[in-house]
């Protein structure tokens, strides 16, 4: 039996994009969870319109977050196997058969990896998908950890490791998996079960996500080794090139072209595939607007980093106040 669960808040104007890829599944669900987080528009009325047509029931749960939301869901659910997705997302037809496969095929197989792809709608989306999400053909499968927008997992895998860690409101699913890639879980694979969702639309909201996420890292002592390197590529390396550029000779200034060159590389890659994605949703697509959205690359890997810079020791100090359980210390049992 195989359950698709999802968490939601505040979602009535959107929660159709996801419902209705579900009742077009080539491999329907046997049971879908999804669990409020204390909605006040209409989402739970909309959810309750699809209750005829798709075997569906609502976990209503005031104030949980999204790590206690799926957590509620997944203990609410009947199935052995569950399939994890987002409020927001658009799924493939064939999205839940491609997931399960590897779980239904495998017995040894806990985790199966979806993958997720960029719905943009604007130049501004097609740029910031770009520069923020990976192409299919990026990834290294072996090294490869699952958002929970796309992913499925056994429900005594999830049981071993305590669920998702409610303490933590951002990264939990990097956390989850890690913690099953702890136990000796083993993972596959699946690219083409897609989840499409919609990048930020405004630059401050792209802010805002990039800074909780920086936040949710520092909250789970999450990439240490990254952050310290953005922090000295900005603080040390950046101003060093600047003041060997001003006070010794104009071409320190070229290590540091090279440098961005080097930085935005991938997303100038991945920009062709997003405008193709985004034109097929309605945007405009001129020399000029191109040029626009690759303007707009290195301003959003400068806007995204800030954000990392800001919120990354937000999270540090969150830690050692609160001091959150150490979920690398989970038993092998």
């Amino acid at each position: 039996m195989i359950t698709v669960i999802a968490t939601v808040l505040n979602e009535g104007d959107t929660i159709h994009h996801l419902m209705d890829s579900l009742a077009r599944q080539t491999r329907p669900p046997d049971e879908i969870v999804i669990c409020d987080g204390g909605s006040r528009d209409h989402t739970v009325a909309a959810l309750e319109s699809y209750t005829q047509s798709l075997p569906l029931r609502v976990v209503i749960a005031p104030g949980c977050n999204i790590s206690a939301g799926r957590n509620r869901a997944i203990d609410a659910a009947h199935g052995d196997i569950i399939a994890a997705t987002d409020a927001g997302v658009a799924l493939n037809a064939d999205w839940l058969e491609k997931l399960v496969a590897p779980l239904v095929d495998d017995p040894n197989i806990a985790v199966s990896a979806g993958f997720f792809q960029p719905d943009p709608r604007t130049l501004f989306e097609a740029a910031l998908g770009a520069t923020t999400l990976p192409l299919v053909d990026e990834i290294d499968p072996a090294r490869f950890l699952p958002s929970s927008r796309s992913v499925a997992f056994r429900k005594a895998a999830w049981a071993r490791v305590g669920g998702y860690p409610e303490w933590l409101d951002y990264g939990e699913d990097l956390v989850f998996d890690l913690r099953l890639k702890a136990v000796g879980c083993a993972f596959a694979f699946a690219p083409d079960a897609i989840a499409h969702f919609r990048p930020r639309k405004t630059l401050r909201a792209f802010y805002k996500q990039y800074y909780l996420y920086a936040r949710g890292d520092g909250k789970a002592n999450l990439w240490r080794k990254r952050h310290a390197i953005r922090y000295a590529t900005y603080l040390i390396a950046l101003p060093l090139i600047l003041a060997l550029t001003l006070f010794a000779h104009p071409a320190f200034a070229l290590a540091g072209l090279a440098g961005g060159a080097i930085y935005t590389r991938a997303p100038y890659r991945r920009l062709s595939a997003n405008l193709r994605w985004a034109r097929a949703n309605g945007a405009r697509s001129t020399p000029l607007s191109v040029a626009y959205a690759a303007a707009l690359i290195p301003v959003l890997r400068a806007v995204g980093d800030i954000a990392k810079l800001i919120g990354y020791p937000v999270g540090v100090r969150w830690r050692r106040a609160q001091r959150p359980p150490d979920w690398r210390l989970v038993s092998s049992q």
